[in-house]
């Protein structure tokens, strides 16, 4: 199995009522060499400037990126080249995270190469922790930028940290 840590930027806070306009993958392994980055043109004519914001870009920009269709494709294709086995979802906020990528595949492909459930990083080094009130983000070596590689990297960084360190076991 391998381990991919997602990360999305978003136009909105749903998908479908709103677009997923770019994402970032990696495999978790040692180097965090094999990454994907997609940039989606919008589904919707609804959009909420604050969510753009965040990811520092603007509706013009957005609507010149690539046909959705065409991103989801080349996602699920460069999935099964660079992962063993199934691929396993994980990512900081995978209630928000999965629900764009789970829509997104389903709704231009038909089927999720994660299947239908997800990890989700934060809950996870609670767990370790045995804390609720712990946070992960120290963990990370790459700075949080909003972009969805730069943010899944350093999120993978975490990880493997957690792996390494702290004892984890992951198969």
């Amino acid at each position: 199995m391998s381990y991919v840590m997602v990360d999305i930027e978003s136009d909105g806070p749903i998908p479908g009522d709103y677009s997923m306009v770019s994402f970032g993958a990696v495999v978790v392994e040692p180097g965090l060499s094999r990454t994907f980055y997609g940039k989606l043109k919008p589904i919707s004519d609804k959009w909420l400037p604050e969510a753009l914001k965040v990811c520092g870009l603007t509706r013009e920009e957005t609507l010149k990126f690539e046909d959705p269709a065409s991103v989801m494709t080349r996602f699920d294709a460069w999935l099964r080249e660079t992962a063993k086995d199934r691929p396993l979802f994980i990512s900081d906020n995978n209630g928000f995270d999965w629900q764009f990528i789970n829509w997104y595949f389903h709704h231009f492909l038909g089927k999720n190469p994660f299947g239908f459930s997800s990890t989700n990083l934060g809950s996870l080094y609670k767990g370790m922790a045995k804390d609720t009130t712990q946070n992960f983000k120290h963990l990370r070596k790459t700075k949080h930028t909003h972009n969805p590689v730069d943010d899944a990297v350093g999120n993978a960084e975490a990880l493997l940290h957690m792996r390494d360190a702290l004892g984890l076991k992951m198969r």
